[in-house]
């Protein structure tokens, strides 16, 4: 019998592997998202934008925090993986 396991075996949510990313997203997210929003704020300050072009900076701060989010999201998976073999 080989050791692979048949692709119809179970597998079960490993929660505290998700509660610990998921908290870690919230704490690394709300540090992500505050400082793309300061940081476009004080963006547009130094260069003199008016407040659409601070709302526009900000937004493109706030994309390159939503990618970076997924990027942790995707890392904490691999070292926490969401499910496991029953």
């Amino acid at each position: 019998m080989s050791a692979q396991t048949s692709p119809t075996s179970q597998r079960q949510i490993a929660w505290p592997s998700v509660i610990t990313v998921i908290s870690a997203a919230i704490l690394i997210g709300a540090e992500v998202f505050g400082a793309a929003f300061a940081g476009g704020w004080a963006l547009a300050i130094l260069f003199g934008f008016d407040d659409t072009g601070a709302h526009i900076l900000q937004a493109i701060l706030f994309a390159i925090g939503v990618l970076i989010m997924i990027a942790f999201v995707r890392a904490a998976q691999r070292v926490e993986p969401f499910t496991r073999r029953a």
